[in-house]
């Protein structure tokens, strides 16, 4: 049998300054998980530790193949982890700051979406 969806999380992060989509990844995979207690994984799911939780992160973001994906995965505390990467998001225009390091004035803006599943336990 395949794994059961407990939960699916939507997030969205902006890196204002810098120009990094790795940035804008982590913040939305933190904003989709920020207030979320998973107490169903072990009361009603009977895992033994959240580590045997199966999560599935998925993320559009301008410039996907910049994303340092070890980074963005690292936001996630606990679970076996997935991620896997779109073109998408937005890239708007903002206001260049010198003194933050900004190559122009382009924001980055990504959205997730992250999925928590348990094994098939049967």
């Amino acid at each position: 049998m395949a794994p059961k969806r407990l939960i699916i999380e939507m997030g969205m992060g902006v890196d204002q300054h810098g120009q990094d989509p790795t940035v804008a990844a982590a913040r939305a995979v933190r904003n989709a998980i920020a207030h979320n207690a998973l107490p169903g994984v072990w009361e009603v799911a009977g895992l033994s530790h959240p580590n045997e939780m199966l999560v599935e992160v998925q993320v559009a973001v301008p410039f996907p193949d910049q994303v340092r994906q070890e980074e963005v995965l690292a936001v996630l505390p606990f679970g076996q982890k997935t991620l896997v990467l779109k073109e998408g998001g937005m890239v708007v225009a903002g206001r260049a700051i010198p003194e933050l390091d900004d190559k122009n004035d382009d924001m980055y803006v990504a959205i997730a979406a992250v999925t928590v599943s348990i094994p098939d336990q049967g």
